[in-house]
């Protein structure tokens, strides 16, 4: 009985999809745009297993997907020709692909299959690549330093070190780079730029980690003086005081908090600044996007990320805010607020898909919710996850073929 109960809700909840979806066409103006995020180490490896692109562009046509956000550079680690970044990855690639260039080829047939491809760049997190070629050439400095005076590689496994532990974790363990720290901001500019430059077939690049590194549970801000916050290495400190005159808070003071959190988020502004500028000189026109915090407070205040300026100021076409939820309630709320935005600003829902693979239903209902808003787009995480749970795969396909679908 409870088996049948279980079987008519989830059926329920995609008859719900597929009315959202129809409503949505309904009414539709051009098709909003989709995006499909692509790992570069997931289980499909598409760029190191060229085999599997045919595979990756069926899917995406049947997932009615427009782009495709391609990982390429991760933990410092670039599956391009780079001369800032270390290119084993890519070296790797082209040996599996016969010596092509697999990002140049999977480039070519997505657009010959009308669709844009837009390089995935991982920016200030470097996994646990301690020897990535940034931090050979720049040295401890470049790495964030939290406000006791602690580098994050000296972090035991790059998690927040005891007693401290007992209370807070790392957002997202790992080496994170300072972008106010001596050139670091610089390398980043010109490693993107490179790949613009080397790849005029690129409709884009994605920018991600673009943020300052954060700690569970979120602390507003650095005036409260606990939690955990990260930049205030000795030359950002050095940075601070001689471009404001003040001096930066640290250890047990909290002397001028405000301002210090102000000067940290234009540190952000100015890297994307950097790489916008870098990227359309290689090619004007290129598109620059970004995968962003969905909470614009919890943006500005904890991550120093202010994504909404940098839409306005133009250094971003658009912006993805990862909506990673699985409650109905705040998903709808988190719909209903970033659409708002629209179309002043450019904004595409990103979806955690993979948090539904026991439940399909869920997540086309949620790609449905969004289609149901005029000119917000989408993007789904990701296609690996999708390929691990063929039923979810197979939901998300069949709700877009009922949307296809002309109404009777």
């Amino acid at each position: 009985m409870r088996e049948a109960s279980a079987s008519r809700r989830v059926l329920g909840l995609a008859l719900c999809a597929l009315a959202f979806a129809f409503a949505a066409r309904a009414t539709a103006q051009p098709q909003a745009p989709r995006g499909l995020w692509v790992l570069a180490e997931g289980s499909q490896r598409v760029l190191e297993n060229p085999e599997r692109v045919a595979t990756l562009l069926a899917d995406a046509r049947a997932l009615g997907v427009t782009d495709l956000f391609v990982q390429v550079h991760r933990g410092g680690r670039a599956w391009f020709d780079s001369r800032w970044a270390d290119s084993a990855p890519f070296t790797a690639a082209r040996r599996n692909n016969r010596g092509r260039d697999p990002l140049a080829a999977l480039i070519a047939s997505a657009r010959a299959e009308g669709l844009r491809v837009h390089a995935w760049f991982n920016v200030l997190n470097l996994a646990s690549n301690a020897q990535a070629p940034i931090l050979v050439a720049l040295g401890r400095g470049a790495v964030h330093v939290d406000q006791h005076g602690r580098s994050l590689l000296d972090y035991p496994e790059y998690e927040v070190p005891p007693p401290d532990r007992t209370y807070y974790r790392l957002g997202t363990p790992g080496i994170w780079l300072d972008p106010a720290a001596p050139g670091v901001a610089e390398r980043l500019a010109a490693t993107v730029g490179e790949l613009v430059a080397k790849y005029p077939g690129l409709a884009g690049v994605h920018l991600d980690y673009i943020r300052y590194a954060d700690a569970l549970p979120f602390v507003p801000g650095s005036r409260f003086g606990v939690g955990l916050s990260f930049g205030y290495g000795e030359a950002s400190r050095a940075r601070f005081h001689a471009e404001t005159g003040l001096t930066a808070p640290f250890r047990e003071s909290l002397a001028n908090a405000d301002a210090w959190d102000g000067w940290r988020r234009g540190q952000l502004d100015a890297l994307v600044a950097r790489i916008a500028a870098a990227s359309r000189a290689a090619r004007p026109g290129v598109v620059l996007s970004a995968a962003v915090i969905p909470d614009p407070e919890r943006a500005l205040t904890v991550d120093m990320q202010d994504w909404r300026g940098w839409l306005d100021a133009g250094s971003l076409d658009f912006a993805v805010p990862m909506h990673y939820v699985r409650d109905p309630k705040r998903f709808d709320y988190g719909v209903e607020a970033l659409a708002a935005l629209v179309p002043k600003r450019r904004v595409w829902i990103g979806l955690g898909s993979w948090l539904f693979a026991s439940n399909p239903a869920g997540a086309s209902l949620q790609v449905a919710r969004v289609a149901h808003e005029p000119g917000v787009g989408s993007a789904l995480f990701s296609w690996d996850a999708l390929r691990e749970s063929p039923p979810l795969l197979e939901a998300l396909v069949s709700a877009e073929r009922a949307a296809r679908t002309p109404a009777p």
